[in-house]
């Protein structure tokens, strides 16, 4: 794969957007979260988040290891672009990638069931309930 069919297939994504980071870092968000980056000097390394049964497969691949700093968030690093995945499976993770950072992006539109006074049934019950002053501490 190359730069600008990573670069077609992350912007081609619903609310996609794309910017540099770190002077030379192409970093493809959804909302403002990052879904993937790569490295726009040759080799091309690319990260993107994926699962944690994903993160534990991937890492046991030759030329894909934890991604600096962002191993803890499982994101994965392909040390050069197309060498240790295909089109295919690049295609399929950085999908993925999308859809688990878009699930958890601020501003991701919610369906609630609340009743239309905005007040859920357990908060309006609370208020009604008188509440109990708690004793006062003597200072000594």
């Amino acid at each position: 794969m190359r730069l600008e069919s990573l670069r077609t297939l992350c912007l081609a994504l619903p609310d996609a957007t794309e910017d540099i980071k770190w002077g030379q870092d192409l970093a493809f968000s959804i909302r403002k979260k990052m879904f993937c980056v790569v490295n726009t000097e040759p080799p091309h390394q690319m990260s993107f988040k994926c699962s944690p049964e994903d993160f534990a497969e991937l890492i046991e691949r030759s030329g894909m290891r934890p991604a600096p700093y962002l191993a803890r968030a499982m994101w994965v690093l392909e040390e050069q672009l197309g060498a240790s995945l295909d089109a295919s499976e690049v295609q399929k993770y950085v999908t993925r990638s999308y859809d688990l950072v878009a699930a958890k992006a601020p501003g991701r539109k919610r369906t609630s069931k609340r009743p239309s006074s905005g007040r859920t049934r357990k908060s309006a019950a609370r208020r009604a309930k008188p509440r109990k002053k708690s004793p006062k501490r003597r200072r000594r």
